[in-house]
């Protein structure tokens, strides 16, 4: 007997009925903009041929206009996806929905004899959200060769190099923290890695402009919630694994395992080739776990990687190193600071690598990169002392960067920093442990507190001071103004957690708040 789960759509044809719930929801989805032409109409049956569905309504084979899934961005022909979410669940506003025009909704849940217009049920919604988008988008996913960069630390640093170091005069698109570049034109980035629907139309854009190939940032919330379920990532490169997001992980080892699937075909497609850091513990075990016939390129300064930095030297103005490679060795002059960005340059020089690119005109576009925004980004207002903004958001992340800094810097090393409100609590100490550790004072300040009290997120931050000195300013713009005063010539103010972020977020509202804005305008202010 064959069961429900194994007929093929078509086989499950019923009348169609109705269902009533309240609606209302928020949920980030990218505009349909000018990309109606990148993919053909397709007929709801089409679509599904051959996805596991478990019941459905239907009442013809209606062509599908848009796959939704913010209900308030429904149009008629839309196909909406009741996606449930960690606070919000989109079965309650299906009859918003319907109320509005969609053709159908895919629910995981089951929607009564009565319902009004088509449903579609499955076992996972975010699963099918990602094989109907390929599909609906005619899988761009596999005419571009993609690239997918995972790690804790550096994602964004790594995938802009890559995008620098191979595009030359060829068009390369990006996904990521900052940005989506669509090959002509760019778009500001509202999540790290998109929801899949949005992901497929992103790379479908690309390839009407002319992109032969991509950079994506897949984050590991994005790899759990099936946001890339089934992406055909071509190179998949592992930087690194710290502390983070441990409130939605649980744990460092389900946080790994998570990473993991990006390399094993957990996630729906295993990679032609893995790039992976053996600088790193968890790195070093991927290395070992993953499948002996997945082709390889590793990086780092350990001697059996495949490209290694050696006689690394680290200046105020940069990095210098001898890159080692099978096939020769190059000096190397890098205008990015700091020894973690000599590991994120050898991630990108080894996603080139095995891409098969011309490393060696990739190498001579090094000292060209611009700065990645919020990464280190210098401010200059003519001060006679240096400021920098850096997203670092982790314990290990300031670690690295006030390391890095208190070995350039003549002076006295000032750090701003402060952890977000709703989020992983058990990293908040550590990241005082970690301004600490080399900085000559610190201030302790707001960064999104979100719906937490600011007084809860300094007392969390405060529990390992062990009598060490700290700041604590609840306004972030009188913390970066107090950093600012009591910097001398020589000195070096850092400014960290919010990097290329324009707003704060405080009980449900966000404010404009852009730490690059806040710190030069200060800086002009304190010349006057």
């Amino acid at each position: 007997m064959i069961g429900l789960a194994e007929l093929p759509i078509s086989a499950l044809l019923s009348p169609a009925s109705a269902c009533s719930l309240d609606s209302r929801r928020w949920q980030h989805s990218l505009a349909k903009n000018d990309d109606e032409n990148a993919h053909g109409q397709t007929g709801i049956r089409e679509l599904f041929d051959g996805i596991e569905v478990t019941d459905t309504n239907f009442s013809g084979d209606s062509v599908v206009t848009c796959l939704i899934t913010d209900s308030r961005r429904v149009v008629p022909g839309a196909l909406f996806f009741a996606i449930g979410g960690l606070r919000t669940n989109g079965n309650f506003y299906v009859e918003e929905a319907v109320d509005r025009g969609a053709l159908a909704v895919v629910t995981e849940q089951d929607l009564g004899s009565h319902f009004p217009i088509d449903y579609i049920k499955v076992k996972d919604v975010r699963q099918t959200l990602a094989l109907v988008s390929k599909r609906f988008y005619d899988a761009p996913d596999e005419k571009l060769e993609i690239a997918g960069v995972t790690g804790t630390n550096g994602k964004t640093t790594v995938t802009m190099l890559t995008q620098h170091l191979i595009g030359g005069s060829d068009r390369v698109g990006l996904m990521g923290t900052v940005r989506y570049d669509l090959g002509r034109r760019t778009l500001p980035s509202f999540r790290t890695t998109p929801e899949s629907v949005d992901v497929y139309s992103l790379l479908s854009q690309m390839l009407v402009n002319d992109c032969k190939r991509a950079v994506m940032e897949i984050s590991s919330h994005g790899i759990d919630q099936k946001r890339t379920y089934g992406l055909s990532v071509d190179v998949a490169a592992f930087l690194n694994l710290t502390q983070d997001h441990i409130d939605y992980h649980k744990s460092m080892e389900a946080y790994y395992k998570v990473k993991r699937q990006l390399f094993t075909g957990e996630a729906g497609h295993r990679p032609s080739h893995a790039v992976i850091n053996l600088d790193c513990p968890y790195g070093r075990r991927l290395n070992d776990e993953i499948s002996k016939d997945l082709p390889r390129t590793t990086f780092g300064i350990n001697s059996k990687a495949t490209l290694r930095a050696k006689d690394i030297v680290l200046h105020d103005e940069g990095s210098r190193f001898h890159l080692v490679w099978p096939e020769g060795s190059v000096a190397i002059e890098s205008p990015l600071l700091g020894s973690y960005n000599v590991s994120n340059l050898l991630a990108a020089l080894s996603i080139v690598y095995a891409q098969n690119c011309n490393l060696n005109a990739c190498i001579e576009r090094i000292p060209n990169f611009p700065a990645v925004p919020g990464r280190m980004e210098r401010v200059d207002a003519g001060q006679n002392f240096n400021v920098l903004i850096d997203y670092a958001h982790t314990d290990d992340a300031l670690r690295h960067a006030c390391g890095m800094l208190r070995e350039i810097t003549k002076g006295r090393l000032i750090v701003v920093f402060g952890c977000g409100g709703d989020r992983d609590r058990s990293k908040r100490a550590p990241m005082l442990e970690a301004a600490l550790e080399h900085a000559d004072e610190v201030i302790v300040t707001a960064d999104n507190p979100r719906s937490e009290p600011l007084e809860q997120i300094f007392k969390d931050i405060e529990a390992s001071a062990n009598g060490q000195a700290a700041c604590y300013i609840d306004d972030r713009k009188d913390a970066i103004s107090k950093a600012l005063d009591w910097a001398d010539p020589g000195d070096c103010v850092l400014i960290a957690g919010k990097g290329h972020e324009a707003y704060q977020e405080f009980g449900g509202t966000v404010i404009p708040f852009d730490d690059r804005t806040v710190a030069r305008e200060l800086l002009q202010l304190k010349q006057t």
